[in-house]
């Protein structure tokens, strides 16, 4: 019996700056979880990627190499351009599942970490204590794990036997990965995945899960194409 495998990856494009949340450092900016549409920069920049073989178009080359039955990603725009990507790349099936989404940070959103610090330094204080902690108006890890384990127990059930491709965000990844190490959620502060990056994992039907790889970029440094 073949064993169901998740590839994730982090969306290639991003609205501006960089975004590492769930464990960025202080100058990482909170990405927003709903940008209402990318910049004509970073539509450029994709066409320009995509046309050089660079970014989700080498994923997608990485990928289509072991065969994916799916495609599934995240309804932020970001997500969906770079599954748009791979599945034009790679010719499996796309769909859109709201449970990838990323967490939603609340007031935290669009500052960088140290900006949100100076002025919640409490709050900031009790989410980094706790995964049951929300950010101001916002989600916290605990609920988007909730969220976001959900969604996988669905999609393992809805397709038993599949190779899926997830495109999600920094904090769902993260979660899946801690999930299949039986880490504690503090581990989350602990990993750090780059742009356009894959996580690997294999779900077996009896429980147990098998990391494959964490935050493989050696795609990203193939000469283009």
């Amino acid at each position: 019996m073949r064993t169901p495998t998740g590839s994730l990856t982090r969306p290639w494009i991003r609205p501006w700056g960089s975004s590492q949340p769930a464990g960025g450092g202080t100058g990482n900016r909170v990405m927003p979880r709903s940008c209402p549409s990318l910049t004509p920069r970073s539509l450029t920049r994709l066409r320009r990627h995509r046309a050089a073989g660079r970014g989700p178009v080498a994923a997608a080359d990485q990928l289509a190499a072991r065969g994916i039955d799916a495609i599934v990603t995240s309804p932020l725009q970001r997500a969906r351009k770079t599954a748009e990507a791979v599945a034009a790349a790679t010719g499996a099936s796309l769909a859109v599942d709201d449970g990838l989404v990323e967490a939603d940070f609340g007031k935290w959103e669009g500052l960088t970490f140290g900006e949100a610090a100076q002025r919640w330094p409490e709050e900031m204080s009790a989410w980094l204590a706790s995964a049951d902690v929300a950010p101001p108006g916002g989600e916290s890890l605990a609920d988007a794990a909730r969220r976001v384990l959900g969604t996988l127990d669905r999609l393992l059930a809805a397709r038993p036997r599949e190779t899926l491709l997830l495109v999600s965000h920094v904090t769902p990844i993260k979660t899946l990965a801690c999930r299949a190490l039986l880490a504690p959620p503090a581990a989350m502060f602990r990993i750090h995945l780059d742009v356009a990056s894959l996580t690997e994992i294999d779900w077996f039907a009896d429980g147990p899960a098998l990391v494959r790889s964490l935050n493989d970029t050696a795609h990203l440094r193939q000469p283009a194409r």
